[in-house]
């Protein structure tokens, strides 16, 4: 499920040149600087930099800001966008999450249109985005989230007024969460949702809406009825039973909502089952109750993505709860939180937030460091050839896509000449901790340009030595963190992107065998 990103080619033989017309020498502390107080490291014969943040937003795998293209009610909050504007100019937003009712999907049974998630979703997975969904059951504002069609059938349900709760000549409709009919109905509407979301790469985490008001796993806004817990886990086995390989998350609120947590038995559950909790939401209230349930985090966002939503932006606002926009910072430091939710007009909130964006931005997930980097200045080839990297992550939680060092040689022309993974080292390993304080992790990977084969028989007047046809010569050494393929799938905060998230290094010379 790896994104690209299509940044300009930036070749680094233009790099010096760049730089000195914006006035800043190579040197610069700013891009990277040639270590000559190091007496352990010989320059006159290998290259050591140090390199440093450069403050970029990432778009990266398992992380990143995700915007509410549809908050239930489909005109919020992505109907003002142009069919054109993917929100590019929007700093690490990688998700479109389209949250709807299931009645407008399934508006006669068996009869589906998709077309209502595809639209969106393909404007953004055009860029490299993803998608995230939540299908509901349940509406403050409509009474047939649940389709007419499953009712009629038999399934049971209760009406309310919201506020009030139960009421028989309430205006909205609540299913009975562990009525066979309506299990039955959904049953197969997930199975048909699941053959095409289920494993799909452009899609980051599909929730578990089908219980509970707006699909938050709480009736306290709709009949206020109790419901066993063990209804609230046959809904997340529902769920499980179809969608086997993509993420699955579940609202906080399936353990009821004011309760400050550090564990429960449904968390257990859902944890024991690869199930990752989100929290819906942060910021309702003012403080000291913006939210309650970071400790329950805790088990998590060692192993799992935690997701926030935030309360709709205006709201929140007039609430008083949102403040000046810091206390999402926080609850991302708190929850070690992965992905957060836009929750607004996209372009006012931007533009309203954009210094609380930032900030998030460079703590939210993961962000994987490049500190130091050296290697020899020459090579023969076939010789070991010793790279020492200095690496650490600093964002808040684990780099869970994993990945490896990998060192690539270009010629002038920007061709793949040679590729070498560090598979021994998985930057997803790496440790996190409070702000500025990440641990580094120094790693030694030996490896050798076009190494020799030789075959054991000899074979009387036949070459029995074999080597990839490198020529000796100058090239442009280049960092990424890759699969065990060699293919980049990390962004680093790193100037000089390729396009493929490799960054330069600088030059080996790489010279003829003995």
């Amino acid at each position: 499920m790896t994104n690209k990103l299509f940044y300009r080619r930036v070749s680094f033989r233009l790099l010096p040149t760049i730089i000195f017309l914006l006035g800043v020498s190579i040197t610069s502390p700013t891009l990277f600087a040639e270590d000559r107080t190091n007496s352990s490291t010989d320059t006159s014969t290998h290259h050591r930099l140090h390199f440093k943040d450069n403050g970029a937003a990432l778009v990266n795998p398992g992380m990143g800001w995700t915007l509410h293209y549809y908050s239930n009610i489909i005109t919020n909050y992505g109907s003002r966008l142009a069919p054109s504007d993917t929100l590019d100019d929007f700093p690490g937003l990688s998700v479109i999450y389209l949250r709807v009712p299931w009645s407008f999907l399934e508006p006669e049974e068996g009869k589906f249109d998709w077309s209502l998630l595809d639209t969106p979703a393909q404007r953004w997975i055009d860029k490299g985005k993803q998608i995230a969904l939540r299908i509901t059951c349940c509406e403050s504002w409509m009474r047939n989230a649940t389709p007419k069609w499953v009712e009629d059938a038999g399934a049971r349900g209760n009406r309310f007024t919201v506020g009030k709760g139960l009421d028989p000549n309430g205006p909205y409709w609540e299913p009975d969460y562990n009525d066979p009919v309506f299990h039955a109905k959904l049953d197969k509407f997930l199975a048909a949702m699941a053959r095409r979301y289920d494993g799909n790469p452009n899609v980051a985490f599909i929730d578990v809406g089908s219980y509970g008001i707006w699909g938050e796993g709480h009736t306290g806004s709709s009949t206020k009825l109790i419901v066993d817990e063990a209804v609230k886990i046959k809904h997340i086995d529902l769920h499980l039973k179809h969608f086997k390989k993509t993420l699955l998350a579940v609202s906080d609120d399936f353990i009821g909502t004011g309760k400050r947590l550090s564990r429960h038995p449904i968390t257990d559950y859902m944890f024991g089952k690869g199930v990752t909790i989100r929290d819906d939401s942060i910021c309702v209230r003012p403080p000291p109750r913006s939210w309650y349930h970071a400790k329950l985090a805790g088990k998590f966002w060692k192993t799992l993505p935690v997701i926030l939503e935030h309360a709709h932006y205006g709201t929140s606002v007039e609430r008083k709860a949102w403040k000046d926009g810091t206390l999402l910072l926080r609850a991302v430091e708190e929850y070690h939180a992965s992905y957060m939710s836009i929750h607004w007009w996209p372009r006012e909130y931007l533009e309203k937030n954009r210094k609380a964006i930032d900030a998030v931005n460079k703590r939210m997930g993961y962000r994987i460091q490049l500190r130091e980097a050296s290697w020899p200045k020459q090579v023969k080839l076939g010789e070991p050839l010793e790279l020492k990297t200095v690496w650490a992550n600093a964002g808040v939680a684990p780099c869970l896509p994993g990945g490896y060092p990998t060192l690539t040689l270009k010629d002038s022309k920007g061709g793949i000449v040679s590729v070498h993974v560090d598979e021994n080292f998985d930057v997803r390993n790496l440790q996190v901790a409070e702000p500025e304080k990440a641990p580094t992790k120094t790693r030694l990977f030996t490896l050798r340009i076009a190494p020799e084969y030789q075959d054991s028989t000899l074979r009387p007047g036949r070459e029995n030595r074999f080597s990839m046809n490198i020529a000796p010569g100058e090239y442009e050494a280049f960092i990424s963190v890759s699969g065990l393929d060699g293919t980049p799938k990390i962004a680093l905060p790193l100037i000089g992107d390729d396009g493929h998230h490799r960054y330069p290094l600088g030059q080996i010379k790489v010279t003829a065998r003995d």
